[in-house]
C-alpha cells in the first residue's frame, strides 16, 4: 500500500486531482490491480463453452458437444504458470505485457473470447481511480494490531468469490 502511495502521490503531487489521464503514468498501481484480480477472482469458473467438434487435450479426449469449465481460480494459482503463486506480489506485473482481454491463458481475470467481460476497459479504469482516490486521500491501518501477514484471505466459493471473513480497515483522513 504504500508503494502504491508513494506513486500516486508523486504522480498526482499537492492539487489533489485525480485524472484519468494522470492514472496511466501508474505503473505500480495497475500492477496491483492486476495481482489483486489473478489472486482473488471475482469468478473462479469461467462461463461454459460447449465444444463444437471433437477435442484431443493432451491425453484426453472431449466429445463434441461436451460442455467445458474453464477453473480460472485454479490457473491463477497453478505454480506451472505462477512463482509463489499464492503470495501476493505486485512486482510480477511490472514490465510484462500482460493485459486483461484474455490472450494469456495464465491470466484471465475476465475471461476470454467470444464470452469474455465486455466492460473491461471500464472496469479498469474506476478500479485504478478508486484506489488511486482512497490511497491519495487516506491513511489507512488495520485494526486491533492485525498485520498484512495475519490477514485471513481465505475466499469462499459461491457463484462469485468473496472473502471468508469481512475485511476490516480504519481510515482517518490524509494532509496531503
Amino acid at each position: 500500500m504504500l508503494k502504491v502511495r508513494e506513486e500516486v502521490t508523486k504522480t498526482i503531487g499537492a492539487e489533489g486531482r485525480i485524472e484519468e489521464s494522470k492514472i496511466l503514468a501508474l505503473p505500480y498501481l495497475h500492477a496491483v490491480v492486476k495481482e489483486t484480480m489473478r489472486l482473488h477472482l471475482s469468478l473462479p469458473l469461467l462461463v461454459p463453452h460447449r465444444t463444437e467438434t471433437n477435442v484431443k487435450l493432451q491425453d484426453f479426449l472431449i466429445p463434441k458437444s461436451t460442455q467445458v469449465l474453464v477453473n480460472a481460480w485454479a490457473i491463477a494459482r497453478n505454480p506451472s504458470y505462477w512463482e509463489y503463486p499464492t503470495q501476493f506480489m505486485p512486482e510480477r506485473f511490472l514490465g510484462l505485457q500482460m493485459d486483461y482481454k484474455g490472450q494469456h491463458f495464465a491470466f484471465l481475470p475476465f475471461g476470454s473470447g467470444r464470452r469474455m467481460c465486455p466492460r473491461i476497459p471500464l472496469s479498469q479504469r474506476v478500479v485504478s481511480l478508486m484506489i488511486a482516490s482512497l490511497v491519495y486521500h487516506f491513511d489507512w491501518k488495520l485494526p486491533d494490531g492485525l498485520t498484512p501477514e495475519n490477514l485471513d484471505m481465505t475466499d469462499t466459493f459461491a457463484l462469485t468469490l468473496q472473502r471468508a471473513t469481512p475485511l476490516r480497515a480504519i481510515s482517518t483522513t490524509r494532509r496531503n
